[in-house]
This record gives structure tokens, sequence and C-alpha cells, in this order.
């Protein structure tokens, strides 16, 4: 007898094919039959109508403490989601060395978030073991992080690491791979990432190809630095022999609006080369960081507290000033070209400046009677240095043109939201691929749709047997209605969940039934299982 049959789908199978009605059946967590089910079962639901899809993967994210703190993970399983990938753009809470904890934390806190609970681990096994053990609702894979990696072996130093350090970053690597992270992540825009040569980054990824581990890349720069930023990455990868995966593809700033496509030629150009290498995209014009990334590199030296001295001492503050009024050739100078009007602050730490969140810099230093810049620095110093911002820098016909693209995944690139008002991608980024890419204005068919959040990433990011309803396939699908389906999260009340998701069902039980959380924890730590030789 089977445990759990749905009757009468649209089955949209992951593979890119067109659709065709069925049943699915699972049993002992597995996909065991795909077509027209007669056998009987535990439970039996009809789904006349609706879509059956393999669970989608959210291939970036920051959910790394989050899992922890909100094991059920309602935001990413009301919109259908049953794996997360972590890890992403340098910054993750593994390998903690106790003696740089601060510096870490300070670091990765504005995008992955806090705990009011101590880190009990040290390496990134440590880590992955950890979440292994805690009782979660939906799978997690993660990356080993090069901004922890650096800072754990020479904090936020602005220098080239020696031959000693790099070799105990490569042990430190190694140690994550082997324990099953799927590749390293670097943050290029991010001190201390962007303090590191192309020709250290190459040396540190010598330890991938043992490992068939993928590079994933947050650039340099994604304004006017875009395109050698894309070229710096495909070097270092082409280098070190590896497959690379480009985070978020943007043009910021209205100047660098259409350069997509060249940054997509290039992408082109190292794959007729005999380059693997694909692109991720989230479904929105706006982009969410941290308030810090706007300032000039040199100034986050030494680590937030140090940034926060600076701000302190009036000849730096005036050379901050002076450089942020300016473009700049050695870093993407994004305020420039777009305006302070496009920053908007989504989450303070502070009760007294709760009122600022959802208003942009400009206004705030209007209401204050400050510059824009001076206005940016106390806040700064007021928080801490913790400010989360949504940022209005991208246009619509670029994202449009990534989505399309045959290479590109769509993930959400969602933040810790403990606080504040986050990016709506954290609640609405696969609910809006269908309600506005497919449904909307036909960028992508359904099953283009499904494809590029199911089977693409999973094979991209190396999860084993899931992203696709095919016997002997984890049992990871979702329910969802094409016509109802909408995305309800607004820039201005972004803690909304979509409308469409009737069931999702997580290591072959029911996480979600009528769209309610049922409260199980069938989740479990994705380990890559590498083919390499010790």
């Amino acid at each position: 007898m089977l445990d759990l049959v749905f009757k009468n789908g649209k089955i949209v199978d992951g593979t890119g094919n067109p659709w065709f009605k069925g049943d699915v059946g699972l049993k002992d967590g597995i996909i065991v039959s795909v077509g027209h089910i007669d056998q009987e079962a535990h439970r039996i639901i009809d789904v006349s109508g609706k879509i059956i899809s393999p669970g989608f993967i959210d291939g970036h994210c920051h959910s790394d403490l989050m899992i922890l703190d909100h094991p059920g993970s309602d935001i990413k399983l009301q919109q259908g989601v049953t794996t997360e990938v972590v890890g992403n753009c340098g910054l993750a809470p593994a390998p903690y060395v106790r003696s740089r904890g601060d510096l870490l934390q300070t670091y990765v806190q504005p995008v992955i978030g806090s705990t009011a609970w101590e880190w009990p681990w040290e390496t990134v096994g440590d880590y992955m073991d950890h979440v292994a053990q805690t009782l979660i609702s939906e799978h997690i894979a993660t990356y080993v992080a090069h901004g922890a990696l650096r800072i754990a072996v020479m904090g936020f130093e602005n220098r080239p690491a020696t031959p000693a350090e790099i070799a105990r970053m490569k042990e430190l690597l190694e140690e994550g791979l082997r324990a099953g992270a799927i590749g390293l992540s670097i943050g290029l825009l991010y001190a201390p990432g962007s303090y590191t040569s192309r020709e250290e980054l190459a040396e540190l990824c010598s330890v991938l190809p043992k490992y068939n581990g993928l590079l994933s890349t947050h650039i340099r720069g994604e304004g006017n630095n875009l395109l050698p930023s894309v070229a710096e990455v495909i070097w270092i990868a082409e280098r070190a022999g590896i497959s690379l995966h480009i985070s978020h593809l943007k043009a910021a700033g209205k100047a660098n609006w259409g350069k997509v496509l060249d940054a997509l030629e290039l992408v082109e150009a190292a794959r007729a080369r005999g380059m693997d290498v694909t692109v991720d995209v989230y479904p929105y014009n706006a982009g969410s960081t941290t308030l810090t990334t706007v300032l000039p590199p040199w100034v986050l030296e030494g680590g937030i507290q140090a940034t926060l001295e600076a701000f302190r001492n009036p000849s730096l503050r005036a050379r901050i000033k002076e450089e942020l009024g300016e473009e700049q050739t050695e870093w993407d100078n994004l305020v420039c070209s777009t305006g302070w009007n496009s920053v908007i602050v989504s989450a303070v730490q502070t009760e007294k400046n709760k009122p600022l969140e959802g208003k942009h810099i400009a206004e705030i230093a209007e209401l204050r009677g400050q510059h824009p810049v001076d206005c940016m620095m106390d806040l700064l110093l007021e928080e801490n240095g913790q400010i989360a911002i949504v940022y209005f820098h991208m246009s619509d016909d670029d994202v449009k043109q990534v989505i399309a693209y045959e290479k590109s995944l769509i993930a959400s690139d969602s933040l810790n939201c403990e606080i504040g008002k986050p990016h709506p991608r954290t609640y609405g980024t696969f609910p809006r691929v269908f309600a506005k890419y497919v449904r909307q204005d036909k960028t992508l068919s359904l099953e283009q749709a499904v494809r590029k959040l199911t089977s693409f990433p999973v094979q991209r990011f190396k999860l084993g047997k899931r992203g696709l309803l095919v016997p002997g396939y984890a049992g990871d699908l979702t329910v969802f209605d094409l016509d109802t389906i909408q995305d309800n999260a607004t820039f201005a009340d972004p803690r909304q969940y979509p409308a469409g998701f009737s069931h999702v069902v997580v290591g072959g039980h029911l996480a979600l039934e009528h769209g309610v959380h049922t409260n199980r924890r069938d989740g479990s730590m994705l380990r890559a299982h590498h083919c390499c030789s010790h």
C-alpha cells in the first residue's frame, strides 16, 4: 500500500517537457509511481486542475541561522520550497574561531542575522552536524564561505595572504568539502573578500577539483565594473579548472542598464571554450544588502568597529564624503550612479530608529537636516554598523533578460528577516515567477519556470536524486494553482504569504496541507557526494 497519492493533477515533472495529466504516488519518502495509479494508499488527495511539480529549490539564500531559530521554515514552505542552499556570497557562520568570533558575527549579522545563543560549532562540518541534529521542515545544503575562511585565518587585514595562511584556508576548505559542502562561495563586493586578488582565489580554488566542488561568486562589482568583474571570476574558474556559478547577475545603476547582455555574452564565450558556467537571478528590480557595502573598501579594514572609529575621525569622514561624491574606477560607487533616494533602510536594531524603516537615506537626511553621507555614517554609528537596506538599482528589462536566459536558474537571495521590513523576495520570489513571468508577461512557459526552480538547481548543486517527478527520486513536491498563484509581499508590506499553494511534501510527508503547516519535521542536511580520491 502506498503512503500518499495525488490524483488527477497536471504533472510538470521538472525536465522542461510538456505537462501531462496523471497521479503521483509516494512510499517511504520516495516517489514510486507517476502516471495512472490504481493502488490503494493511506491518503489519496484529489488535486484536479492543479499543478504537481517537484519541490522548489532556493539555490541562493541566507537562511544559515534562521533554519536553526525557525526550523519550521514556514516562509519558504508557503512558497513551495523544499530545499535551501546557504553559505552564499562568502558569508556563513563557520568556520568559527572563538578568538575572532566577534569579527565574524558582526560581519555576517546584517545578512544572516544573529542568535540569542552561543554558536556551538567551530568547523563547517560541525555546523552541518548541528543542522543535521536539528529537527527541520525542509532540506539544507551549504557552501564553504570564503569571507568566513579569511576571517578565521587573518581577520579583516587588507593584504595578500601569506603562503602559510593560504595553506590554512585550504585545510579549512577541504574539511568543509569532506563534510559534504557543495563548493566554495566568494563575496568579492564585501570586505574581507574584496581584499583578495584573483591569483590568491585561484590558488584557494585548486582544492575544488578533487571534490568536484562548485565555485559560486558574488562578483566584485555589479555597476560600472560589471564586465571586468564577470571576466575576473571566469579567469579564476578557468585557471583552477572548475565549474562556476555567478550569483544574482544584474547591472546596477542606470548608466549600466543593458550591460547584462554583454555579461551573458562573456558567459556564453566561456561555455563555448568548454567551461561550465551558469548564473542565477531573483525576479525583482531591487536588491538587498548591508548599508556598509556602499562605503569605499578601505573603510571596512579591521572589521565593523574599526569602520565606526573611522566615522568618528573628522579627516577620514571628509575623505569618505569626498569619495562617495564622485565616480570611482577601483570600486563600484553605486550611490553616485543611483542616488541616495534609491537606498531604503529595511532593518535597524534600535527602537529609536524603527520609524526610519521603509524610508530612503535622502529622506532621512532631510528630516535630520544633514548631508546624506553624514546621515548614513551617523545612522551606522547609532546602530553599531548593523543596518540592512533595499536598493533600487536595476532595470525590469535586464531582470527579464536574465530570467529568460537558458542557463539561468531563479533563486530568492533572501536575507534573515527577523526584524524590519525585509525585501519582499523573502516571502514572494517563487509565486512571483509564475504570477508575473509565466502568467502575466509570458517570459517563460510553465515548464521552463518549473525546470529553473527544480531539476536545474539540483543538477547545478549536486543535490542527489531530487528535483524530478520520477520513480526512485526524493518525495519532495509541491501542488499549486496556476490561475490563483500570487505573490502578496510588497516593499511597503513584505511579510505576506502568497496565494495558490495547497500542498507541499517533504521527505514523503505533508509539510503543508491546504496551505497550513502540519508541524512535521522531515527535512535533512544534504551533503554533496563528492567523487574524490584521498
